[in-house]
């Protein structure tokens, strides 16, 4: 084997009693080569607008601009030295054949590898542009990739701007490319409709955060029937710099942390509350690369919600008609005195905030108009229910230097759920590729989690994720026998 070392993570692996499965690592593609597959499916004059436009997309003009220009203009700050500068670990991030040659340096018997270049573009504006990037994309790591698919699956780019464009970039993928995988934004950025109407300058429009799966532009009912009959799971790769809270003109650090996490929240609480795992239970997502933490305050959120928010607690509790009024006078002339007594009349029809000067029965009357159950299209009957959903659909790609991992293998709370061990190889926050797996297993070395903790965090997890719809996810891989026996426990 290349480069063979006595790595910690070696060490770590070596000791195990099961193989490991990376749920999330990174290839930095190589553009010059990335152009041969871009002018092979989408022709020369795409390759001479992407050279022409690759650089202003990402990085928005922030390099031309004075310090004053860009508190006036507000771009946020582009990511930058986002790549590891160890030559070893860019020469593997950049060569399928390294890279299969050192898995073994990292302690990893088989990866998930996502793209780098798909990231920056799948949510490119440009139609053109994005749909042919995301095929290139596909073209080169399938090609690419195939001599070492027993240890390494690459993810197909799926970008989803309209359920159709979603839909025919997946099908293809699996269907034509044999891809296994599919990586999807879990957003669009999409112009306000009044707001685009009456805009003079395009660029200047006010946006919202379309989240796919609830009160959204499109149906995307039809992409995820179309996952399930083509037997992949969603795996979410995108995040939220640029979002409100997240438009610093000159830190990225301020724009990087946590944005995986927000964008993965809104994902996650849109297919919850529009009822998309209700309406497709076999299907499985997976949010990746912002850790499991705020998914369990999510879930506790949720449930806490649900016990006062759902239409029955809602009508038993909040309802305003249920104020016994006169009772609420006596009270309010017993302990309130004068001022209360003189103003009985008009604090009778302004007894709420949100908003005042209507009365309990203008309150209630209108709210019945509308959809009182912000859990109708989840129909769960109770909070267990609600926690099931959350707990069996959803698998969250968690870091290896991230000790928050152990709070989902925290059972005293609602939050038991599914992270999968993801390495993040290839990206600046890796800085010694050999030393993810040790990383990760300083967890159970200091008492944060169990070894049958980490075995599922390192292996089972994401064994369950990719086999839930696809059984032969793994089959003439390194790691077939030992998910069937894992399966089979």
């Amino acid at each position: 084997m290349a480069y063979s070392t006595d790595s910690k993570s070696t060490a770590v692996r070596a000791q195990l009693d099961h193989p490991v499965i990376d749920g999330d690592g990174h290839w930095l593609e190589p553009v010059p080569i990335f152009l041969d597959y871009l002018r092979q499916v989408a022709g020369p004059s795409v390759v001479d607008r992407f050279t022409k436009t690759a650089r202003e997309h990402i990085e928005r003009g922030w390099y031309t601009m004075t310090p004053a220009e860009r508190l006036d203009r507000r771009p946020t700050r582009p990511t930058w030295w986002g790549e590891p500068a160890s030559t070893l670990d860019r020469a593997t991030a950049m060569v399928p054949k390294l890279f299969y040659e050192r898995l073994d340096d990292f302690g990893i018997d088989f990866a998930l590898l996502y793209t780098s270049l798909g990231l920056f573009h799948i949510a490119n504006p440009d139609e053109e542009l994005r749909r042919a990037i995301a095929r290139a994309v596909n073209h080169m790591n399938a090609e690419m990739f195939r001599p070492y698919a027993h240890r390494v699956a690459p993810a197909a780019v799926v970008p989803v701007h309209t359920p159709e464009e979603a839909i025919e970039e997946a099908t293809y993928a699996v269907r034509e490319l044999g891809m296994k995988v599919i990586m999807i934004a879990n957003h669009v950025r999409r112009p306000v409709p009044a707001f685009a109407r009456q805009a003079a300058d395009a660029t200047q429009v006010r946006h919202w955060v379309d989240s796919l799966a609830f009160e959204s532009a499109y149906d995307y009912d039809p992409l995820w029937a179309k996952c399930v009959e083509l037997k992949v799971a969603v795996t979410a790769h995108s995040g939220s710099m640029g979002w409100m809270g997240r438009e610093s003109v000159g830190s990225f650090t301020f724009n990087h942390i946590g944005h995986f996490a927000t964008a993965s929240h809104a994902f996650a609480k849109a297919l919850i509350l529009g009822g998309v795992v209700h309406r497709f239970p076999s299907l499985r997502f997976a949010m990746l690369e912002g850790g499991v933490g705020w998914a369990c305050n999510l879930v506790t959120d949720l449930i806490g919600h649900w016990e006062k928010r759902n239409g029955r607690a809602m009508e038993a509790h909040t309802r305003p008609t249920n104020l016994d009024r006169q009772r609420l006078k006596d009270l309010f002339a017993r302990w309130g005195g004068h001022a209360y007594e003189d103003k009985m009349d008009e604090l009778m029809n302004c007894l709420s905030l949100v908003p005042p000067f209507r009365s309990v029965e203008e309150m209630t009357e209108r709210e019945y108009r509308e959809q009182l159950d912000d859990f109708a299209a989840a129909h769960v009957g109770s909070a267990e229910a609600l926690r099931r959903q959350f707990a069996e659909h959803f698998y969250f790609g968690c870091e290896a230097d991230d000790p928050t991992t152990a709070w989902a293998f925290d059972t005293r709370g609602h939050h038991r759920l599914h992270p999968i061990f993801s390495s993040d190889v290839g990206h600046f926050d890796v800085t010694d590729m050999t030393e993810v797996l040790e990383e990760a297993h300083e967890l159970v070395e200091h008492g944060l989690i169990t070894q049958d903790d980490f075995r599922e965090f390192v292996f089972g997890n994401a064994a369950r994720l990719h086999t839930s719809l696809n059984p032969d996810f793994f089959k003439g891989t390194v790691v077939e026998d030992a998910v069937a026996k894992e399966l089979a426990r």
